[in-house]
Formats: structure tokens, C-alpha cells, sequence
């Protein structure tokens, strides 16, 4: 393992008070940039989690009142590197970072973006669930959409944004000229809504709903009561392993009545309590040790008891102790989630005293110097342009990532094998959302001549990242020893459910599975029993870890020549998501209430007291339930309350703001139409840009191996 810092020398102030912007910060702070947290005496997001959102940055608390102060900060803003605001809390901040330097890369990070009608709103986090979506399609059926206790929306915004401002300062170190970055908590919680959209945005009557545990057509899928608890099983992919678990459970009469997915949703009344029949003779343990014994995906609730427990978070060291120096506790706080080989992610585990770092502070700032003014060049240029990505890609994970990548001007080569690609159907919606502006190749693995064209391809790649089961590559003879004798530049990139190095290197797995090991499931209970999130966070967040830390790799590979290994584990990022739930977190916090209206819910952000006081005096509430959203949200808001409505996902797609911002739009090609999700990365200057659908398979494979060479035997 490696010790060099992929952002060594970099210089980062944090000065926005929204969770996303600290998320940001934290990351960069991973990646060996020197990150400045400005702390506000107002209080924040960002200040509701210090410790863990302040560990392993520099802590700087300006007194408004000091003109020394005044110059240090007026001289960070205008001379770091990257400048990290939330302009819709803190206005100020945004102004004076614009009257600096043009030559740094500044990252706004605000609720709705700097334009559409909602744009300068600052709603929470939570609010941003609400209005987005993302709330309305997590729950029970029968039962109100409920609020992801882990501030996702934060995440998701926070870690999009790492990427944004990789992107933009790869484009300042290499022509030198910064730029201002619009990020939006809505865009980015749009764009994991992605599941949903493909239907919502192709069918006029389709629309999200609450399925609890279930997979919307996928079964057997759910939560299943054990002897001392609850297993989970998601066992219907394929009907071999639906078959094998009818064997197990002692109920092979059932198999063939069920033949076809869609069958066995429509006989999930039948399935699931035969399950359960059986999971419920045996504890937790014994049920998962017999389903993988047969080849059943499937696992346990991981508790969260001052932190998540689980063996292979501890095989992997992903939890770590640090004092904070505030309240003197000793408090359990994640390592980072970047196992990469030669620029290891930092574990931050010194958790900064307010303030205490202002000498420091002021004596990089006396250092810093601002960048020379370049003017933009005219045309457009984009951010990975001359970057080679090749992509072994399934579902979501690599194909989501590279996506992206793609969009900020990489050449993506889609490698795929020329049969038993269970993931791709040319007319769907979702590959081609997925899969926009790629290349495609097919290669057989098991053929010499194909073999021999990989290596060549692969020998000119700068990246290659796969979401393949565990080993498949290897098997092939693609090692990373071997892949590293290549080409000693690639960034080679497995996103896995457990970690290349784990307990559970071969074990399958499946999104659900893998957040209710990490203790998602468990901090996102409702009633008491375990819930996942309607988006499918581990798949949605392993694409966005991943895309951060490949371009960290470049930025790397750029200065020295050298690739690396990363070994992402999506287990340790959602592990990763939940650690302001931790150390106790939960007890006693006041949690939002979403009440219920004549034709839906609305979001309060107020524990039950406060409504119910509201209630005493806004007599109109005791008939809130006959009253539309919009009529109780406005009566709450005038009760003092922060009340916003909660959104459907075709609610959220037809906003007026989510049009104008440009979230999703169609594109037409060869006569075929598909509505397109826009990229969440808003570089103003170097913009991401969505150019084609996804091809047919193997549609680049001649020109590709023209280009390598190569002329297949005839």
C-alpha cells in the first residue's frame, strides 16, 4: 500500500455550512488536500455533526470583529485552490470568493442550483427529500412515506460534487484557468431516481410506490422473520436459484407453479409466508449459512451499536476511534473508504478543537498566492478529453460510473461478452440511460484472438473499472500483477459488495443485502422493523465513490506515471453513510413528522410536540386531513413550522425546475426516442455533455481492433 496523497499541496477551504459541503470537504481531506473548515457561530448542518464532519481538517474560526481575521480569510478565499460555499445559507460567502481570484475552482453547493424557479430556496436536507421524490418511495405500502434517517441527500451532493471539483481543477493544473461549479441537493437526488424514472417518464400512468422490502419486479425479495430475528433473501434473478430455495425450505411443489418473474409476483401471497414458514424454525445465522450453502443471496441486519457491527467491516478496519477534543468523548468515526494502492485514502481521525488550528491557518494563507487570471478558451472544451476508460460493466455500478466519466469527455469502450449479458436489452429504457455515450465491444474471454486484442486495448487505456463478480477477470488470467505489467499506468477499479480483500471476497450480493450489512437497514427502521431506502443507495453511491477516486487516480497518474488498485467495497461506503447515526446519535434527536393530507403527506420538520402544539394553535389543523398539501404546508408554515409537501417522483420530474435545470430531456436517434437523465456535475465552464444513446452491442468492435492493429483471422 502506497503513501503518497493523490491531492497533496492542495488547498481547500470549506466555508458553506451545509452537511454536503463538510462531505465534500471530507473527501477531498481523504484524498491528502489540507482542507480549512471555516466554523460558523451560527448553527448549521455542518455544526449539528462536527465531529465527525470536522475530523481530519484544519479548524479556523474568524472573529468578524478583527481586521487580522478579516485578511486571512479575504486571503484564503481568493488564493486556495478550491473554495467550498453553500451560497443559499451563507450568501456572504459566495461574494467574497467570487471578488477573488479567477483562478481557483469554486464549488456553490445550495438546495436548488443557481437557476430555475426554486432556485436561492434554501431548504434542509430533509426538505430536499421530500420535494425531490426520494421520501415518497421509501416505506411500507401501507403505510406514509418515511425520512432516511442519514442524511442522503447530503451525500449524494457532497460526493457528486468531489467529482465536479476533481474534474475542474484537472482542467485549472492543465490550462489553467478556474471556474465556478453549480451544485444542487435536488439534482443529484433526482439523478438516483433513476430506477423509477425509466418507467415513470415512458408510461403516463406509471408513477413510484412504496414497496417496503420488496423489489418492484423481482421476487422472492424481502425481509423474513427468523428465531432471533430477521434474514434477508433475495432470491429471485434467476429460476434456478428460486428453485433451489423451494428445494431448501422443504416447498419444491412451489417452484413450478412460478415459473416466470412475473409470476412470482403475482404469487408473492403464497411464497413469502412458505419462507417464512421455514426462516423461522432456525436463528439468523443458521438460515444464511444454509442459503449460501445453496447458492441463496442472502444476509443478516447488521445492529448499530455505537457504530455498525459486523466481522468484515472489522477484517477491513473500517471503523476507527478518535477524542473530540469538544466534549471530551472518545467516539468511534469510519476510515475512509478509498483502498487504493498507491494513494491510500487518510483515515481522519483527529477531530480539530474550535479554532484551535488559527496559527496554522494564518501561516498558509501568509504562503498562498493567487493564481494568474486565464481567459477560458472559446470552445468547449471538456475535462477527460484524451482519457481512454474501458468498462466491464453490469446493472448499475461501472456502467453508472463510467457514464459519467464519459459525459465529462472520456472515450468509454463498453466491453461486453457476446452472450449471457443478463443486463442489456437494446430497447431499454434503463440501458440506455445508463450506458450514453459509450463505445461497445464485444470480447469473448475465452478466445485467444480476443484475449490478445484485450491486452492491446488495455495497453492504451488509462482505466479500466468492472462491477463482474469477484475474480472473474482473474480467472482469465487478468490479475492486477498481470494488468499492471500491461500497462504500469491503468487505474484499475473492481467495485465489489465486501472488497477484493475481505471475508466475503465470493459471496454474491445484492444492493439490499449489502446495506443491511453495513447497518443501514437498521438505522432506517420504521416501527421498529428494518427498511432499506426506496433508491438503491449502495449501487447509487459504489458508482459515485467510484468516479470520485478514478479521477483522484488521475490526477495521481498525470503527475508520476503511475496506476494503481482500487479495491472499493460498497459495504464500507454504506457503512461509510451512516456515521452521523453513530455514538449514540439517534437517542433523543427530534425526528421530522410526515403528516398526512387529502392527497398525500407533507413533511414537518418538527418532533410530535411541536406539532402537536402547532395543532393547539391552528385550530384549521383538526381537519388537516381533509386539506390538499399545498393548503396544509402553507397553515403549518404559518404555525411556525417548516412544512413542505411530499413529492412523488413523476410530481418531481414534471417541476417547472426540474425542466429548466434540464434533469432529464429526450433525445432522438435513428427514430428512436428516450428520455435522458442530465449529469448532476455543473461545471459552468467545462460542462458535461450527453452526445448519443447507448449503441447495439459490439457495434465499435472493427473500428477498435483497426485501430489496435488487429485483423481478425477470417
Amino acid at each position: 500500500m502506497g503513501t503518497a496523497k493523490a491531492l497533496r499541496n492542495v488547498i481547500v477551504v470549506e466555508a458553506g455550512g451545509r452537511g454536503a459541503v463538510a462531505v465534500c470537504g471530507s473527501l477531498l481531506a481523504q484524498m491528502g488536500a489540507t482542507v480549512i473548515t471555516i466554523e460558523s457561530r451560527d448553527k448549521s448542518a455542518k455544526a449539528v455533526y462536527r465531529a465527525q464532519y470536522s475530523a481530519g481538517k484544519l479548524s479556523f474560526q474568524p472573529d468578524p470583529r478583527s481586521e487580522e481575521d478579516r485578511a486571512v480569510l479575504a486571503k484564503l478565499l481568493a488564493c486556495s485552490d478550491i473554495v467550498l460555499t453553500s451560497s443559499d445559507l451563507d450568501p456572504d460567502w459566495l461574494k467574497l470568493a467570487d471578488a477573488g481570484s479567477p483562478g481557483n475552482v469554486v464549488c456553490d453547493i445550495t438546495a436548488f442550483g443557481r437557476n430555475g424557479p426554486l432556485a436561492g430556496r434554501a431548504l434542509s436536507e430533509v426538505e430536499v427529500q421530500a420535494i425531490s421524490g426520494i421520501m415518497d418511495t421509501t416505506g411500507f405500502p401501507d403505510g406514509p412515506p418515511v425520512p432516511i434517517r442519514v442524511p442522503i441527500v447530503d451525500v449524494i451532493a457532497g460526493t457528486y460534487a468531489v467529482s465536479a471539483v476533481l474534474a475542474a481543477h484537472r482542467v485549472r493544473r492543465q490550462r489553467g484557468f478556474g471556474q465556478l461549479i453549480d451544485m444542487a441537493l435536488f439534482d443529484g437526488a433526482f439523478a438516483a431516481l433513476r430506477s423509477f424514472l425509466t418507467t415513470v417518464l415512458t408510461s403516463d400512468n406509471a408513477d413510484n410506490s412504496r414497496l417496503g422490502n420488496r423489489h418492484p419486479t423481482v421476487r422472492p425479495w424481502n425481509l423474513y422473520r427468523s428465531r432471533d430475528g430477521f434474514v434477508l433473501i433475495c432470491a429471485g434473478n434467476t429460476f434456478a436459484m428460486f428453485e433451489r430455495l423451494c428445494q431448501l425450505i422443504g416447498r419444491p411443489d412451489i417452484a413450478p407453479k412460478f415459473p416466470t418473474q412475473k409470476s412470482r409476483v403475482a404469487g408473492t401471497p403464497e411464497i413469502d409466508p412458505a419462507i417464512e414458514s421455514w426462516t423461522e424454525q432456525f436463528s439468523t445465522a443458521e438460515c444464511v449459512e444454509k442459503l449460501l450453502a445453496v447458492g441463496v443471496v442472502s444476509g443478516p441486519i447488521v445492529p448499530v451499536d455505537n457504530y455498525p457491527r459486523e466481522a468484515n467491516l472489522d477484517f477491513r478496519r473500517t471503523i476507527r476511534q478518535a477524542t473530540d477534543p469538544v466534549s471530551g468523548r472518545d467516539l468511534f468515526v469510519p476510515a475512509s473508504p478509498l483502498h487504493m494502492s498507491a494513494t491510500p485514502g487518510s483515515n481522519l481521525t483527529r477531530i480539530p478543537a474550535i479554532d484551535g488550528d488559527r496559527a496554522e491557518v494564518a501561516r498558509i494563507a501568509a504562503d498562498l498566492t493567487a493564481a494568474p487570471a486565464v481567459v477560458p478558451p472559446p470552445s468547449n472544451v471538456r475535462p477527460l478529453e484524451g482519457v481512454r476508460i474501458i468498462e466491464f460493466g453490469q446493472y448499475t455500478t461501472a456502467p453508472m460510473c463510467s457514464r459519467e466519466l464519459a459525459h465529462l469527455g472520456a472515450e468509454v469502450i463498453k466491453v461486453e461478452q457476446p452472450s449471457a449479458v443478463e443486463s442489456r436489452a437494446d430497447a431499454s429504457v434503463s440501458f440506455r440511460m445508463t450506458n450514453a455515450d459509450k463505445r461497445t465491444m464485444a470480447i469473448d474471454l475465452a478466445n485467444e484472438f480476443d484475449v490478445e486484442a484485450l491486452k492491446r486495448l488495455l495497453a492504451t487505456a488509462d482505466v479500466l473499472v468492472e462491477n463482474l463478480k469477484p475474480g472473474t477477470l482473474a480467472k482469465f488470467g487478468f490479475t492486477p500483477a498481470a494488468l499492471k505489467a500491461i500497462n504500469p499506468r491503468l487505474i484499475y477499479c473492481p467495485i465489489s459488495g465486501f472488497g477484493i480483500d475481505s471475508l466475503y471476497s465470493k459471496r454474491p450480493a445484492f444492493d439490499m443485502v449489502i446495506t443491511a450489512m453495513a447497518g443501514f437497514m437498521t438505522v432506517l427502521s420504521a416501527d421498529g422493523f428494518p427498511l432499506k431506502s426506496g433508491i438503491s443507495t449502495a449501487d447509487l453511491m459504489g458508482a459515485v465513490f467510484a468516479m470520485a477516486a478514478i479521477l483522484a487516480a488521475l490526477d495521481h497518474a498525470d503527475r508520476t506515471g503511475e496506476g494503481q488498485f482500487i479495491d472499493l467495497s460498497m459495504q464500507d461506503i454504506s457503512a461509510w453513510l451512516t456515521q452521523t447515526t453513530w455514538n449514540g446519535a439517534l437517542e433523543g434527536r427530534i425526528e421530522p413528522t410526515v403528516v398526512k393530507a387529502s392527497d398525500g403527506y407533507v413533511l414537518v420538520e418538527a418532533g410530535a410536540e411541536a406539532l402537536q402544539e402547532a395543532r393547539r394553535r391552528v385550530s384549521s389543523l383538526q381537519e388537516a386531513i381533509q386539506m390538499n398539501r399545498e393548503s396544509l404546508a402553507a397553515v403549518l408554515t404559518e404555525a411556525g413550522l417548516r412544512a413542505v409537501p411530499v413529492r412523488t417522483v413523476r410530481e418531481a420530474a414534471m417541476m417547472p425546475h426540474t425542466i429548466e435545470r434540464k434533469l432529464w430531456f429526450t433525445m432522438e436517434e435513428g427514430g428512436v426516442e428516450c428520455p435522458m437523465l442530465g449529469s448532476p456535475l455543473r461545471l459552468t465552464v467545462t460542462p458535461p455533455q450527453v452526445t448519443h444513446l447507448a449503441l447495439p452491442m459490439n457495434n465499435d468492435r472493427a473500428a477498435i481492433l483497426d485501430e489496435l492493429g488487429l485483423t481478425p483471422a477470417a
